[in-house]
């Protein structure tokens, strides 16, 4: 598993990471020893990159994981956040985030995250994520509790604000860089750079929607989008590729960021995230989902603060 530096933390992330979502059930319902199980397969194959946090299943893959990284957390970096703990709930106050990474050490646990956070920050105030989060983040670094700190975030705007206003470690932007949109690498990904900041690349199935399963109730993305999901998949299997595979080995060719992070819950997903590494693109399938989902790129959908779009 090839593996690039995360900007300049030093620390050096495998091509793909272990998005655990899926171990608090964000997509459906999954067999909790599978999942350990699937924690364990990727250690074995490589996969080194593993985030996490307590927003997710309402602390359930926090936990999850944490059982399933006793006696891996050493080689693995880990990373959980803070601000966000369910649908509607966002507090970013450095007295809530210091006493929420206590109880997701406590879950994960272990005694430091490699990464830590600041979870969706487009929801909450920017003037004072900049001015009382990031420091409160800093403080926890400085006691051991966090190696490097961040920010994660759909609006870009949002990230390059917060990114230019106080030195980070690490930015996660998520539906930004894949088939169905590409302006991370216009808005975000030259800036990181300069910065020296460790860009993850999320979601790169556009959550579940170029996967070629059914995708969730609750997918914010506008109904066209979601369609051509729908068509995407018969362009893959026209050219005898799983969708979920084409999409993911589209994001892993890009060169700007560290890592892409994708769900997975099983063996079975751990596999066919792997396969996509080494898949051999046919000719004219790029051609043939242009064809079908340039029409809709690029398509957002409001997320957080209405001053954060």
């Amino acid at each position: 598993m090839e593996r690039k530096a995360l900007g300049g933390t030093g620390l050096m992330v495998s091509t793909i990471g272990f998005g655990a979502s899926g171990l608090g059930e964000a997509f459906g319902e999954i067999d909790g020893v599978e999942g350990t199980r699937a924690v364990a397969h990727a250690v074995e194959c490589g996969i080194n990159l593993f985030d996490v946090s307590p927003y997710y299943g309402n602390t359930l893959a926090e936990t999850r994981l944490g059982e399933a990284l006793v006696g891996r957390r050493d080689r693995v970096v880990l990373s959980t956040k803070c601000g966000r703990y369910g649908v509607d709930t966002f507090d970013f106050s450095p007295g809530t985030i210091t006493a929420g990474l206590e109880d997701s050490l406590r879950r994960l646990k272990t005694d430091h995250v490699d990464v830590l956070l600041a979870h969706d920050v487009e929801f909450g105030d920017l003037d004072r994520v900049i001015g009382e989060t990031i420091p409160a983040m800093r403080a926890m670094q400085a006691a051991g509790k966090a190696r490097f700190i961040g920010v994660s975030g759909y609006p870009l705007g949002a990230l390059v604000r917060v990114m230019e206003a106080v030195e980070l470690d690490v930015v996660l932007s998520y539906c930004r860089y894949n088939l169905l949109n590409t302006d991370m690498d216009v808005e975000l990904s030259g800036k990181a750079a300069e910065a020296g900041v460790g860009l993850i690349n999320a979601s790169p199935l556009h959550m579940g929607i170029l996967g070629g399963r059914l995708v969730p109730a609750w997918h914010p993305a506008p109904a066209e989008v979601q369609a051509a999901g729908a068509l995407f998949a018969e362009v893959c299997g026209r050219y005898g590729v799983a969708p979920g595979a084409a999409a993911l080995r589209f994001c892993t060719d890009y060169p700007e960021v560290a890592t892409t992070l994708v769900g997975m819950a099983s063996v079975e997903q751990v596999d066919e995230n792997l396969a996509a590494l080494t898949m051999e693109v046919p000719d004219g399938l790029w051609g043939a989902v242009e064809e079908v989902l340039g029409p809709v790129r690029g398509r957002v959908w409001a997320s957080g603060r209405v001053e954060n779009q």
